[in-house]
């Protein structure tokens, strides 16, 4: 099972990017090969439908990687009731053929007490995307935030009880997609 994340901040220390780290850490200690892309480490070039990017290198690894995944993971901030613009151009570089049948998690963390707008604006794009929404997502805001900036400055970020549900109902997703595909190839 190979998931890719998708970190959607162009900040450094983005409360997003460090729930995504924590992600990544509990699938590692699960064995799920797992592969982050920070967009804040590589930025895309704005997308344009009048020019061709496959000649750049961010662009060219993300959507590689898209085709190698058999579940993906979206990191968000929320600003101003939506998902962050650099991860709505990352996706605008993506296609159909990236997101077809396979599970995605929506994950965001807002200012407020949660960022459920962006939640829902993910959720509308990976279904025209033809990607299948996890039934759970994830979002934190508020005190959780304080929570888990204090645990990554002292370097010890630990996901709260949902945050694991979530991940791990989504897990059970890509598994039984993936066995159901790698069956009717057989």
């Amino acid at each position: 099972m190979k998931i890719v994340m998708i970190a959607g901040s162009n900040r450094k220390e983005a409360t997003s990017t460090i729930l995504a780290k924590a992600l990544e850490a509990q699938m590692n200690r699960l064995f799920v090969e797992v592969k982050l892309f920070n967009l804040y480490e590589t930025p895309l070039p704005f997308y344009s439908p009048d020019e061709i990017f496959n000649r750049h290198e961010g662009v060219r690894e993300l959507q590689g990687l898209l085709m190698e995944a058999d579940g993906v993971i979206l990191t968000t901030p929320e600003y101003h009731g939506g998902m962050s613009g650099v991860l709505k151009n990352a996706l605008d570089h993506l296609g159909q053929m990236h997101f077809s049948g396979k599970p995605v998690l929506s994950v965001s963390s807002a200012g407020g007490a949660v960022g459920v707008s962006s939640l829902q604006q993910l959720q509308a794009t990976i279904r025209n995307l033809h990607g299948i929404n996890s039934p759970e997502w994830i979002s934190i805001g508020g005190s959780q935030r304080a929570i888990y900036e204090s645990e990554a400055a002292e370097g010890t970020i630990v996901l709260d009880y949902r945050a694991k549900e979530a991940l791990s109902i989504f897990l059970e997703l890509v598994k039984k997609i993936s066995n159901k595909a790698e069956a009717e190839i057989s």
